[in-house]
């Protein structure tokens, strides 16, 4: 009788033991939570643009943009890899010297970017990224005091190199999250017509020479952007500066847009939790940034 309850004793331990097993290796195979950062910002600033195919004279004035990002950890690395999406819209209206002529720009570019995020274990606030972006810009430059070509088309597809750091502190009780970016195409191609020729030369029939390879010695961007996310509750207020810098050459046509803006806008991070999972209160939380 003894030796049966023993035995019996051994065979619950024995079963109690593999139950707990399978429940710590359920939670270390739950899939964490990979919420979305998504992010509306308007920056206003100032704007410097030179297109020698309207006109040999710089034009300056304001810079208007409207942005949307996104970013989110990878499903397949989430503590290692960060995706990132953009959208943006922006508006030049700059003026010559004399104040007598004005120059309106339009453009819109979405881009899209896979970044490698690496933790310093002697400083746990602190993440940087590096990793490669695709963009695709389009728009149009505008002087409608030209008589024959008062328009000036832009078109570029590149991609190039993107690095970031974010540093997450407390100022008193209010969390906030620092970030730097910058970002460089590196390769791509871009469309220019020759100096001088015509649209209506183009609409006819003249589509040679039109698209060129583009890379930094005659393609030159760079964009900066520096922002303090505030926590406010559930909603994080975006303050930022964003400097774009950008110089192309050929075909005889030089064009530079510089440009300095302040940023301000909003940030919410949001989860969707499929019905049939439910909450797991097991699974971990990996933000794309915080």
């Amino acid at each position: 009788m003894r030796n049966a309850i023993i035995a019996i004793l051994l065979m619950l331990a024995s079963v109690h033991a593999a139950l707990a097993s399978e429940c710590v290796d359920s939670v270390e195979m739950t899939k964490p939570y990979r919420p979305v950062l998504s992010a509306y910002t308007a920056g206003l600033g100032s704007a410097h643009v030179c297109n020698t195919y309207l006109t040999p004279l710089h034009y300056s004035g304001w810079s208007a943009t409207l942005n949307y990002e996104r970013m989110q950890a990878m499903g397949f690395d989430p503590e290692r890899w960060v995706m990132q999406l953009g959208l943006q819209a922006k508006f030049d209206d700059a003026h010559n010297p004399a104040r007598n002529a004005t120059m309106w720009g339009i453009e819109a570019e979405l881009s899209w970017a896979m970044l490698r995020r690496h933790r310093i274990n002697s400083c746990p606030r602190l993440q940087l990224y590096w990793g490669g972006f695709t963009a695709a810009r389009g728009g149009t430059l505008l002087l409608m005091r030209n008589g024959n070509n008062p328009a000036q088309a832009i078109g570029a597809w590149s991609m190039g190199a993107e690095v970031a750091a974010a540093y997450n502190l407390k100022i008193k009780r209010l969390p906030v999250t620092l970030r730097y970016q910058a970002r460089m195409p590196l390769a791509g191609v871009f469309f220019s017509p020759d100096y001088g020729e015509l649209y209506y030369e183009i609409f006819l029939g003249n589509h040679s020479g039109l698209v060129h390879a583009a890379w930094p010695g005659n393609y030159f961007r760079l964009d900066n952007l520096a922002t303090a996310d505030l926590h406010l509750g559930n909603t994080v207020l975006r303050l930022g500066y964003a400097c774009d810098v950008f110089s192309s050459k050929v075909s005889g046509i030089v064009s530079r847009n510089i440009a300095h803006r302040f940023v301000l806008g909003v940030a919410v991070e949001w989860l969707t939790i499929g019905r049939s999972r439910g909450i797991d209160p097991h699974a971990r939380i990996i933000s794309a940034m915080y």
